[in-house]
């Protein structure tokens, strides 16, 4: 009710100051014609006023806005992948029986184009993952989950996620899955319709944090080359990566 009375006050204020201007003016000229031809072209010109501020000038600097928090952005899903996400990628590869079926995709060159990674992303959203719980150690799995567990609590505190909704839901992916390993014990005593729950678990997860990964590795290849290089040199998919830059 207050903005909404403040808002009344300076509109009528501004109204009152233009009316005295224009009386001033009339004051010292004598001349309404002058007046009236003045205020009608103000008004004319006022549309293109809008469009130019509202419609053209705003948009260029929310644009601008916005580049800069998906700056921002970028910045907090390269800490995600640092500090947990590959590692997390590669704990979850194991429980995929067909991994090998999504190498190609999942191992950048260098001379990989824009193109390229668009292709490769449009694959692996597609790709059916076959998860099996059996082949991977959930135990080790949990574990990890919950001692990053703090690390992802404090992503999620950052207002900039709300600009990547995929990355946000790929964050609660993650966290749903770590809640539900987090509730159980012994993984051997489980009854098979529970591990099945866990691999549907696994797969969302997986199949959400492999999409991000891939557009996480092409914004580094355009934007930070060295920072690609190590990411290649550690990727999980990659049997044949080695940290150690050799010619």
């Amino acid at each position: 009710m207050k903005d909404k009375r403040w808002r009344l006050v300076l509109g009528a204020s501004l109204m009152a100051a233009s009316t005295v201007l224009y009386f001033v003016h009339f004051l010292i000229f004598r001349n309404t014609y002058h007046i009236f031809l003045y205020l009608i072209g103000d008004i004319a010109f006022l549309p293109v006023q809008v469009l130019l501020v509202t419609m053209i000038l705003n948009e260029l600097l929310e644009r601008r806005s916005r580049q800069e928090r998906l700056h921002k952005l970028n910045m907090v899903i390269g800490a995600f992948f640092a500090e947990t996400g590959t590692e997390l990628l590669g704990l979850l590869a194991a429980f995929d029986s067909v991994a090998d079926t999504v190498r190609d995709e999942m191992v950048p060159a260098p001379t990989w184009t824009d193109r390229q990674f668009l292709d490769a992303r449009a694959a692996i959203g597609e790709y059916d993952f076959n998860v099996d719980t059996g082949r991977g150690d959930l135990a080790a799995l949990r574990d990890y989950l919950v001692t990053q567990r703090p690390f992802l609590l404090r992503l999620l505190e950052n207002q900039n996620l709300l600009e990547h909704q995929s990355f946000t839901d790929t964050l609660w992916a993650v966290f749903h899955l770590a809640d539900e390993l987090a509730y159980r014990g012994d993984f051997a005593s489980l009854p098979a319709s529970d591990l099945a729950h866990l691999s549907g678990d696994i797969k969302r997860a997986y199949a959400a944090l492999a999409v991000q990964w891939l557009a996480h590795l092409q914004h580094l290849k355009n934007n930070y080359p060295y920072l690609f290089s190590l990411a290649v040199r550690t990727n999980p998919f990659d049997p044949t990566a080695r940290i150690e830059v050799v010619a």
